[in-house]
Parts: structure tokens; C-alpha cells; sequence
């Protein structure tokens, strides 16, 4: 039987941080008189006393290592305990929702998807705002950690490949996880803090400034106004693409970057792969709606860049009229979606790193084809890639296809439409945060989908933010077997 006291002792921990920070949305309430911050301070109350109940409970085991099973709990509870704790000022004050919006709402938040049940949202108090931002940025600062650390430990569909080329970087093995964690927040900061600054020199506003730039670095999507983007300026659009191109880059580019080494990002094949591809995808899609509307060029350009970045960087901003171009946009935007950006950053997807790794693989089946006995090893940025490697992958695809599908059966079944039950497939499992189809065009939200596909869509969330393969692993009977 697995020890859980390690696991509960880092929770409650996690539960009791999670508490304090809403301190900071309710503080914020209250300076702005709307009402709102006893919700905040008592939802800090609850949160607080549980964890450290829980921490105190298992605290004779802390300090323990953590085995592979224990990882693989602790992950996943991770991402169920949070949002629950972090929707009670849902719940407590405005905007005063049912206990399943809150949570859809509190888990769209920390597993950075964007999507949203909320409506009325340039109502809200500044408060809530505040801490759906947060959530986001919390989320996207937590999904970084686990992406270069203990992914690849995991072995999770095919990240065991990053657990060298990632941190054997600097000469040496880096000794600790304390360590990859400090410089991973000393970027993540900086890349908020540079958001932030740039956001507010281009004329939004302090507040504002603040929740979209935790929103964008953490490739979350969550903004304070119920149009996104769609009202500020040509410029913020601009800075709004950049920032969620570098919040989905790989964070251990960025700390090579400030050690001196520039050379690895320039090289890096996933890197460039995923700035060919969006760049390529921007002047189609740019080219199309100049020579089927009447659009101006450069509001095409802008649009398209926008919203296409918002895409593929699962970020899930919006801006214009592109939810509905139709046609070719939005299969664009479908494949953008999917495929996702890089691998080791906030952002989702089946990951840039993946994709082209199964092009090689492919690449190689059709060369044995041809010639049998050739030997030709499977490469990515010339090193060799093992068979175990790419078997992994190959299922991690294989249970990203079968989920997206299944979910949007499911999803189909409980009483939505066929291009809403997709496209909430997708936006889910993808952490992309974009709605499209009827259910969703008329507020924006996917407030109007019954209860089960709220809880589909929460649970495809969970999945697509933890690799799918991890929570598979969890839930077969042998895990939990000694």
C-alpha cells in the first residue's frame, strides 16, 4: 500500500500557501470598497486551517523522498485539492456561482486553460479578477516545475528525452530540483514582470496591466473584460502575441539565456519548428481573409497573428471576429491547437517536440519500406532517440487521439451540438481556453453546457494539463498494489 503522509504533508502545504495568496485579491477588495474581501478573507480562513491540519496530520513523515508512485499521486492531487480550495470565494461571494461552476472555473484557472463559465464578467469586483489571474499564474508557475522536473523523471509520453537534454546543460547535471525550481521562477517572474511593465506602458490600465500579464506568461488566458482584447489597441496586440510566444518557449532556454549561452534557444529544433509553424499558419490564414472579405490587410495580419499565437500557445485570449471566420481558420486553428507549443513551458498541446518526433518516426517507417535493410536510427537535433523513447510517445499520442474522442462523445451525448461537443473536446484536453459552435458563440462561455459536460470537459482539463498518461497510470488497480 502507498504511503500517503508524504503526499497529504506536501498538500496541506501547498493548501495552506494557496490560502495566504488570497489574501492579497481580498486586500485589494477592500481598498476598492465593492464588498467582496470578506469572501476572500474567509476563504482564506478555511484554506489555511485545512492545510495545516492536513500538514500537521502526516508531518511525521516529512522530509521523506518521494518514490515514482508517490510522484505520480501527488501531481494529480495536485491539480484536484487546488481548485477546490480555489473556488470557494466563487462560492462564498461574487459572483456567487454553483459549487460545479466554481470549480470548472477554479480548474480552467490553475490548469491554464482560459476557458470560462462566468458571465457579466466587466461586473465582476476587482477582486475576483485579481484572483482568477492569479489562479492562472499559479497554475502556469506549477505546470513549469512539473514539466522540467518531474515529467521527465516520470517518463511521461516521451519526456524521459528532456531528462538529460534538459538539464544537463550547464556542464553538469544540475544537483538538485531546488535548484532547476529557483532559476525557473527567477524567469517566470522576470517574463511577468516585462509583460507587465510593456502592457501598462501602452496605455492599459495598472490593474489591468497586472492580471493580464499574470494571465499571458502563464499561457492561462484569463482576462478582467468579457471582449479579452478585442478593445485595446493595435500596439497591446502586438505585445500581447509577442508575450504568449515567450511564456510557451522552454523555460531551460531561458536559463541558459541568462547563464550566457544564447546558442541552445537559436538551435533549439523545437523552438524553431514552433515559430515556422505559427509563422506559417499567421500569413495563410492573413492571405485567405484578405481575399475573401473585405478586411484591411493589417487588421487581418493583426487578427490573425492575435488569435492563431492565442492558439497554439494554449493561451485562449481573444480579439475580433475570428471565432467566426469559419472554413479555413478555423481548421487551421484546430491543427494549431492540437499540436500545441514547446515542450518544458507553461503552455499544452500534444507539444511541438512530440509532433516532430513523430514525423521522424514516420520519416523512418516509409525509408524501411523502401530499403529494408537500411539502418536508420531515429535523430532529433542529432542525437539518437531510443526505442523506448518513441514506444512512449507513440501511446501518448495514441491516448491523446482515443480522450479527444471520447470526450467529445461523451460530450455529444449529454445534449450538445456536434461542433460545440468538438470544439469543448479540443479547447479541454488541449488547455487552449477558445470556444467555438452555437452553445458558445452567444456569451462567449460555456455556461449554457449541461452539468456532465462541465465535468467531462473538467476532467479532460486535469488530463490534457498532466500528460494523460499520468492520470491513466493512477487509476489502474496495479498502481496501487505493493
Amino acid at each position: 500500500m502507498i504511503d500517503l503522509r508524504p503526499v497529504g504533508y506536501v498538500i496541506g502545504l501547498i493548501v495552506s500557501v494557496l490560502g495566504a495568496t488570497m489574501l492579497v485579491p481580498g486586500i485589494v477588495d477592500a481598498l476598492a470598497g465593492t464588498g467582496n474581501a470578506g469572501a476572500f478573507f474567509e476563504a482564506a480562513l478555511i484554506s489555511v486551517t485545512a492545510g495545516l491540519i492536513t500538514t500537521m496530520a502526516c508531518q511525521n513523515r516529512a522530509g521523506s523522498s518521494l518514490s515514482i508512485r508517490q510522484a505520480f499521486l501527488l501531481t494529480i492531487c495536485i491539480w484536484l485539492a487546488v481548485p477546490a480550495f480555489g473556488a470557494l470565494p466563487f462560492i462564498i461571494g461574487a459572483p456567487e456561482v454553483r459549487l460545479i461552476d466554481a470549480y470548472f472555473e477554479a480548474v480552467s484557472g490553475i490548469t491554464t486553460t482560459g476557458s470560462s463559465v462566468f458571465v457579466g464578467m466587466d461586473d465582476l469586483p476587482v477582486g475576483v479578477h485579481l484572483w482568477r489571474a492569479m489562479l492562472n499564474w499559479l497554475g502556469g508557475l506549477g505546470i513549469a516545475f512539473i514539466a522540467m522536473i518531474f515529467l521527465p523523471v516520470m517518463r511521461v509520453g516521451g519526456m524521459q528525452f528532456f531528462r538529460t537534454e534538459g538539464f544537463d546543460t550547464f556542464g553538469k547535471i544540475l544537483p538538485r530540483a531546488t535548484d532547476i525550481a529557483g532559476q525557473l521562477f527567477f524567469i517566470y517572474l522576470s517574463l511577468t514582470l516585462a509583460c507587465m511593465g510593456t502592457y501598462a506602458a501602452l496605455g492599459m490600465s495598472g490593474i489591468e496591466s497586472v492580471e493580464h500579464a499574470l494571465a499571458t506568461i502563464a499561457t492561462g488566458g484569463f482576462s478582467p473584460r468579457a471582449a479579452s482584447f478585442a478593445d485595446y489597441s493595435a500596439s497591446l496586440h502586438y505585445a500581447g502575441a509577442l508575450f504568449m510566444l515567450l511564456g510557451s518557449l522552454p523555460y531551460i532556454r531561458y536559463v541558459q539565456l541568462v547563464q550566457g549561452s544564447a546558442l541552445p534557444l537559436w538551435r533549439d529544433a523545437q523552438v524553431r519548428g514552433y515559430l515556422t509553424w505559427v509563422a506559417s499558419a499567421v500569413i495563410a490564414v492573413s492571405i485567405w481573409r484578405v481575399a475573401t472579405s473585405d478586411q484591411p490587410a493589417e487588421a487581418a495580419f493583426r487578427e490573425s497573428l492575435f488569435n492563431l499565437v492565442s492558439i497554439m500557445s494554449s493561451t485562449g485570449f481573444g480579439m475580433g471576429t475570428f471565432p467566426v471566420w469559419g472554413g479555413f481558420a478555423v481548421i487551421v486553428a484546430m491543427w494549431l491547437g492540437i499540436i500545441g507549443a514547446c515542450s518544458g513551458s507553461s503552455a499544452a498541446g500534444l507539444s511541438v517536440f512530440r509532433v516532430q518526433l513523430m514525423f521522424a518516426a514516420l520519416k523512418q517507417q516509409i525509408q524501411r519500406i523502401h530499403a529494408p535493410h537500411r539502418v536508420s536510427p531515429i535523430r532529433y537535433q542529432g542525437r539518437r532517440v531510443d526505442m523506448e523513447t518513441i514506444d512512449a510517445m507513440v501511446l501518448y499520442l495514441g491516448a491523446y487521439i482515443l480522450g479527444f474522442g471520447v470526450i467529445a462523445v461523451l460530450i455529444l451525448q449529454s445534449g450538445v451540438d456536434f461542433e460545440s461537443a468538438v470544439f469543448a473536446s479540443w479547447t479541454s484536453i488541449g488547455n487552449i481556453g477558445y470556444g467555438f459552435g452555437p452553445m458558445v458563440l452567444p456569451t462567449g462561455t460555456f455556461v449554457e453546457f449541461p452539468d456532465v459536460s462541465k465535468l467531462l470537459m473538467i476532467l479532460a482539463m486535469i488530463m490534457g494539463r498532466l500528460s494523460l498518461l499520468s492520470v491513466f497510470v493512477v487509476i489502474l488497480p496495479r498502481f496501487w498494489r505493493d
